[in-house]
């Protein structure tokens, strides 16, 4: 499996005078995997909050949801990360855990067909039909419908998803599910799905790489990756019969609609929602944060991180196409970590 690291290495032998402070702190390095969905923000959040708190390294190891899970769960890392919630069952088979929403963000179909730029119109329940094997051309009628005027080739549609346990994975499995009764009574919805069709990509990037060297192609990914890669991406028809291009207004109008629900549990769904602007492929994704580490500096120093990612951080999300969180899902996170012993 292809795994992307996020490194800064830091001698653990010596402690460091913080000039805001006055006080010696010692180094702590925290390490984490999971998602490829934020790997883009927690890479400049990392580095970032390393130059300001030089005393603390954060590695990262961007290898899927499910791998991040499963490694949290083993104890391998200190803190996990997924786009996908941990169920009632995960949580009672580890140490206590908080899930710690950080952004959202958009997947995006991107495609790669023969002088069809951007702004292609795709509705859901034709999504669902080319990841049946129900439609297997671009020029097909169902989609030529909602694209008038577009040159859509005779070309085969050559489909691309996750072959790795992925959290973007559940959340456009989910959406699937919510637009087409025939999905959600086959392949249904998970991390990982048995595919009726197409080639399996690992991580976002892999996903990517497919989509922009196969002619036909058309994938899901996190939105940024499809603009780090210069890929078209599709706007989607969304519960109320509007086409909405994914982009941070319209994942924050998905955000917004679900706050209101975040204050008993987190673990929600935004996609398919109701509303003009919303885009209906959105998710949260989440850092999973122990309650009661044996390793209180490290619990100390990862509370502060995510204290720093939930105030200044949140300003960053943006420059990298992720949501920022609502001030009202922020203050639930704060919530959540003043319960951190």
């Amino acid at each position: 499996m292809t795994q992307r690291s996020i490194v800064w290495p830091l001698a653990l032998g010596s402690a460091i005078l913080c000039l805001c402070t006055g006080q010696i702190a010692w180094p702590q390095t925290i390490n984490g995997a999971g998602a490829t969905f934020p790997a883009p923000i927690y890479k400049k959040w990392f580095e970032t909050y390393h130059q300001l708190n030089p005393e603390v390294t954060i590695n990262y190891q961007a290898v899927g949801s499910g791998a991040g899970i499963a490694l949290y769960k083993q104890g391998t890392v200190f803190f996990g990360a997924t786009d996908a919630a941990m169920t009632d069952a995960d949580l009672s088979s580890t140490q206590p855990t908080i899930h710690v929403p950080t952004v959202a963000g958009a997947v995006v179909l991107s495609y790669n067909v023969h002088g069809v730029g951007g702004g292609l119109k795709l509705a859901g329940d034709v999504i669902a039909d080319i990841y049946e094997k129900k439609i297997t051309i671009w020029n097909d009628p169902r989609i030529r419908r909602d694209n008038s005027g577009v040159n859509l080739p005779a070309t085969p549609i050559f489909v691309v998803h996750r072959a790795d346990s992925s959290g973007t994975s559940f959340i456009f499995t989910s959406y699937l599910s919510a637009v087409s009764p025939s999905w959600k009574s086959g392949p249904g919805t998970g991390k990982s799905v048995n595919w009726p069709t197409g080639v399996g990509g690992n991580g976002n990037p892999g996903v990517a790489s497919f989509i922009g060297h196969q002619p036909g192609a058309i994938g899901y990914i996190e939105l940024a990756y499809a603009l780090q890669n210069r890929l078209g991406y599709a706007s989607v028809k969304n519960r109320s019969g509007a086409f909405v291009e994914p982009s941070i207004a319209s994942v924050t109008a998905a955000a917004d609609a679900a706050a209101g629900r975040m204050k008993s549990d987190v673990r929600i769904s935004i996609v398919d929602l109701t509303g003009k602007s919303t885009y209906p492929i959105s998710g949260f994704t989440y850092l999973l944060v122990p309650k009661n580490a044996r390793d209180k500096a490290q619990l100390r120093a990862l509370v502060a991180f995510i204290k720093w990612a939930m105030g200044p951080g949140q300003a960053e999300a943006a420059g990298l196409n992720y949501a920022p969180l609502p001030k009202s899902v922020v203050a639930i996170n704060e919530r959540a970590i003043g319960t951190v012993k």
